[in-house]
């Protein structure tokens, strides 16, 4: 069975471990109908259109 030669130090383990709570900021595209930008495959909260259809009434 494997055995390790040294010990990991607790900054190598722990940044590791780190690695996985990174933030990454979520895509971003622009609606084809009005041009704002949205998130894609989501209804646009600004004009309420998704795939070139109206799917959400949009209260101004």
């Amino acid at each position: 069975m494997a055995v390790p030669k040294k010990k990991t130090s607790k900054s190598k383990s722990r940044s590791r471990r780190a690695s996985a709570w990174q933030l990454i900021a979520p895509g971003v595209s622009s609606c084809p109908t009005c041009g704002a930008p949205k998130r894609p495959h989501h209804v646009c909260m600004n004009c309420g259109y998704y795939k070139g259809r109206a799917a959400v009434e949009v209260k101004a």
